[in-house]
């Protein structure tokens, strides 16, 4: 028969006998306040983060039936919340941190061996639903959107935790930035990809949800989907601490030299350019990550990592870095092959210029190359009866890898029906980008 958990008497930190009249109620802060409901109608946004606390319209509906006990624990412990009691294998009483609201707790079971585990749940996650904290809503969202979460705050000049727009679009611009870099740095590493695998970069932050948990001025959280996405956040935590090493050395010893041994732990020169734009005009900025409990820690990492901090005082450093490392990767032998998107030339007859667009053979989405006469030409050729191209040469990391040199081989590449249909289909799939 299955127990349910039960105390001595009333008053104290479990159940009273009998399980009725004078049961301690779990998630009422004011006795006057009116019960709204176990679980709101709405769904948080995603996608934007929102800078207010307090309660807020349409808090996520999670179902008590999907939420896991031990889950539910871990994140309250994550946010601050403090277990006061209760037998460990049967159920815990929990209230918020720093004293806050003072006659909310709530009773969260061990586990769903008891006849009242979801009666439970469904108390504990109406009383976050309804609670004003901001620890709350931290709470439901990592239950509404699980995954790893990504911590940025970034101290800017402000009055009152307010700071100004550009501040709050430099936290934005560096964070999606710092993603792009470790997800590219997940796929391959190297000191500089510059226009190399954004369509992977690209496709992993689509993934990426911005919930809203201790969002604000200065503030950001992101959610990463886990496990699938937890080669970038593994990534991204070595590369961060790998890039303080190499600073702290720098600034120690004057020279640059770790910055280039950083590299295989995944810093490039985006990463360090992300980080200079995270700290740039403001008194300090942090990264930290918490990973998901549900998805439980990654093998070789501990439970808790120290987040990664940055100061001003480390810019110049990181600006060092930025060039270094942009400087040493080297152009790339290439053949790839294209759709022909733009043809220029100055007069009708002599060499042109060739925009493609890449179907096979290098990491990005779109090339540039001046071809002599002849082999515009066959790039008219091609273009009109709408073949792709083929041709050899070298991508130069100066321009981003979007341009290619010394080119070689210039030919059209035949395609029967079905592969002319594959191509038409990728063709608009991926639309046409503007010249940069």
């Amino acid at each position: 028969m299955t127990a349910t958990p039960r105390e001595d008497g009333p008053g104290g930190d479990g159940r009273p006998d009998g399980g009725g009249q004078g049961r301690p109620v779990s998630g009422r802060a004011d006795a006057g306040r009116p019960d709204t409901g176990r679980a709101a109608t709405g769904r948080a946004a995603t996608g934007r983060a929102d800078a207010a606390a307090g309660p807020w319209p349409g808090p996520p509906r999670v179902d008590p039936g999907r939420v896991d006990p031990g889950v539910l624990g871990a994140l309250l412990a994550r946010h601050g919340w403090v277990r006061r009691g209760g037998p460990a294998d049967r159920y815990g009483r929990w209230t918020p941190p720093g004293g806050e609201a003072s006659g909310l707790s709530l009773l969260v079971p061990a586990g769903r061996a008891f006849d009242d585990a979801d009666e439970l749940l469904a108390e504990a996650l109406a009383a976050l639903v309804r609670s004003p904290l901001p620890s709350a809503r931290s709470v439901l969202l990592a239950l509404d959107v699980p995954g790893d979460e990504v911590r940025w705050e970034r101290e800017a000049p402000g009055a009152d935790g307010a700071v100004p727009w550009e501040a709050e679009d430099a936290l934005r611009a560096a964070a999606a930035a710092m993603l792009r870099a470790a997800a590219k740095a997940a796929h391959t590493r190297a000191a500089f990809f510059g226009a190399r695998l954004d369509g992977h970069a690209a496709a992993f932050l689509r993934q990426v949800l911005v919930a809203g948990p201790g969002s604000g001025a200065g503030r950001l959280t992101a959610h990463v989907p886990a496990p699938e996405g937890r080669g970038a956040t593994t990534v991204l935590v070595r590369s961060l601490e790998a890039l303080r090493d190499a600073v702290d050395y720098r600034r120690a010893t004057g020279r640059p030299e770790a910055f280039d041994g950083s590299v295989g732990a995944g810093v490039s020169r985006e990463l360090a350019a992300s980080v200079a734009q995270l700290v740039r005009g403001s008194e300090g900025a942090q990264v930290a990550l918490a990973w998901s409990p549900a998805a439980g820690t990654p093998r070789g990492f501990t439970d808790r990592r120290p987040p990664v901090e940055f100061s001003p005082g480390d810019l110049p450093a990181l600006e060092e870095a930025v060039e270094r490392l942009e400087r040493a990767e080297l152009a790339v032998e290439v053949r790839i092959t294209g759709a022909v998107v733009r043809l220029g030339r100055p007069r009708p007859d002599g060499a042109g210029a060739v925009r493609l667009r890449v179907l096979a053979g290098a990491d990005v989405a779109e090339v540039r190359v001046r071809l002599e006469e002849e082999e515009y030409r066959t790039a008219v050729r091609a273009h009109l009866a709408g073949v792709p191209l083929r041709l050899g040469g070298r991508l130069e990391p100066g321009s981003g890898f979007r341009r290619l040199v010394r080119p070689r081989g210039v030919e059209p590449c035949e395609l029967d029906d079905a592969e002319r249909d594959r191509l038409l289909k990728a063709l608009r799939d991926r639309p046409e980008e503007d010249a940069p």
